[in-house]
């Protein structure tokens, strides 16, 4: 079993968007992000600690501005927190071994695949396409990346 974690190597490594996104609790502007409209297969990690995310399967495009997934690839990789920020109520989605912020999560999603929208900036993800999965020690993952559906 692999291990994730945060490192000063990894994070030195960060452009500045993704160190404001990840380390600071930003948000990239919407529309904006390198992986709102990815359609490739694979599975989306933590940019900081290569945790596996979320999977190409649960990705739809739900008009927000930003990425959108159904459910996380690997539910103990997710730590769900509440935020009060911005004179809201919402509920903050962070990564549980890299403690990146990842964005926030809502009660809109499809019904049909639970009803949730895990709304994700594409600064705190990094893309593995299918096809490098199993070189890259995701090989695991491969089963939920192979069903590609697109709702929305």
């Amino acid at each position: 079993m692999p291990t994730y974690r945060k490192s000063p190597e990894a994070i030195a490594k960060l452009t500045p968007e993704q160190f404001w996104v990840t380390q600071e609790s930003g948000t990239e502007r919407p529309g904006t992000g390198a992986y709102l409209h990815n359609k490739e297969p694979g599975i989306y990690v933590d940019i900081v600690s290569g945790e596996p995310l979320f999977a190409s399967a649960d990705k739809y495009e739900s008009g927000c501005g930003w990425p959108s997934f159904t459910k996380p690839i690997e539910p103990a990789n997710i730590a769900e927190l509440r935020d009060v920020s911005h004179g809201m109520i919402r509920v903050e989605v962070r990564s549980s071994h890299g403690d990146s912020h990842l964005g926030h999560v809502f009660p809109d999603g499809p019904r049909d695949r639970g009803g949730l929208r895990y709304c994700i900036n594409s600064a705190s993800l990094r893309f593995v396409h299918r096809d490098d999965m199993e070189a890259e020690g995701y090989g695991a993952y491969l089963p939920q990346v192979e069903d590609i559906r697109s709702a929305g």
